[in-house]
């Protein structure tokens, strides 16, 4: 069954501060890693069939938005002792096959999909060039949002929600 975010339970404002491990084994900072024109962090994993049916055309329409100067982070928080198809390994492999260029980083903790308010996979969140949540929607509607946003139109009053899987969390979590 689909996990669909209602924008009711929204109450993020600003993009939460994080540091994580990225899939070249290099630990980054949100603040080194937020873009020019607005950040679009979007969370994912390997095994969800959601995530999986976006990947023929998610690369390449992620450029067309990082052409904007919108930086783009995917992050996995996924259990991936529970689901190992997701492990940090196995991110490393998704993100070449898939043609990321782009930081696809480890939430191993769960905390930072916790500050965001994710609850599945895919879930994207769309920050403006002062760190404001802007847009949170689906993957059809990233590039057509950033376009209206940067050049200054009337931007939709209503945005589909994601849907997906839910996040698999932690036990503990």
């Amino acid at each position: 069954m689909a996990l669909v975010y209602t924008p009711e339970s929204q109450t993020l404002e600003k993009m939460p501060a994080f540091r994580l491990l990225n899939v070249d084994d290099v630990e980054y900072k949100s603040a080194d890693l937020v873009g020019e024109k607005g950040t679009l962090v979007i969370f994912i994993c390997n095994h969800c069939p959601y995530v999986k049916k976006m990947m023929g055309s998610f690369a390449e329409e992620l450029e067309k938005v990082q052409a904007l100067g919108v930086s783009v982070i995917a992050i996995n928080a996924n259990d991936a002792s529970v689901y190992p198809d997701d492990s940090f390994d196995n991110m490393k492999l998704f993100a070449k096959e898939n043609g990321f260029n782009f930081p696809y980083l480890y939430d191993e903790t769960q905390q930072v999909a916790k500050s965001f308010g994710a609850v599945c996979t895919p879930d994207f969140f769309g920050f403006d060039a002062e760190g404001s949540l802007v847009f949170r929607g689906c993957f059809e509607e990233v590039l057509p949002f950033y376009d209206a946003l940067l050049a200054e139109k009337e931007l939709p009053e209503k945005q589909t929600p994601s849907m997906g899987c839910s996040i698999k969390w932690r036990e503990s979590a």
